[in-house]
């Protein structure tokens, strides 16, 4: 939609997702504290639950941050008893995270977050699925546009 004004706040991407980005993350805060997980270790927990043990550094690629901002979560993780931190053997410079027993088991009490979500939102499955791709492509875009330093 393009507006009388094209700087006007209303008509930005960037407002609308970071509006959108912080009013959902802080509707998942009431449904992570009973988990006793933070919306980022929640992030964390998915993408070893998906995906299994790995290097830190795959498991920052997964979740698109940096290891750096990555290995605070997964040592506030490990404090809980939720996942291990163990140095590989061959290459003392690749930290591996894992679940533990724990953190195998906490997933079946996360499988609610899903619904609750859905319902906290007021939204149906479709609209999720069909929110969930536009936002991905809008993701792929500005990958593309820094790896290739396209502008307008």
């Amino acid at each position: 939609m393009i507006m009388d004004d094209p700087l006007a706040l209303e008509s930005q991407v960037c407002f609308a997702l970071a509006v959108a980005s912080r009013s959902v993350v802080a509707a998942y805060r009431e449904v992570l504290e009973p988990l006793g997980l933070t919306h980022p270790q929640y992030l964390v927990m998915l993408a070893l639950w998906q995906h299994g043990p790995m290097p830190l550094k795959d498991l920052a690629g997964h979740l698109d941050l940096e290891p750096a901002t990555v290995s605070p979560l997964a040592r506030r993780l490990e404090q809980t008893g939720l996942v291990t931190r163990a140095r590989s053997a061959a290459d003392e410079r690749v930290l591996t995270i894992a679940l533990t027993d724990d953190g195998h088991a906490m997933r079946r009490r996360a499988l609610a977050v899903p619904t609750t979500m859905l319902q906290r939102l007021g939204m149906d499955e479709s609209e999720l699925v069909s929110t969930n791709a536009v936002l991905h492509r809008i993701i792929d875009a500005a990958h593309a546009s820094r790896a290739t330093g396209a502008t307008p």
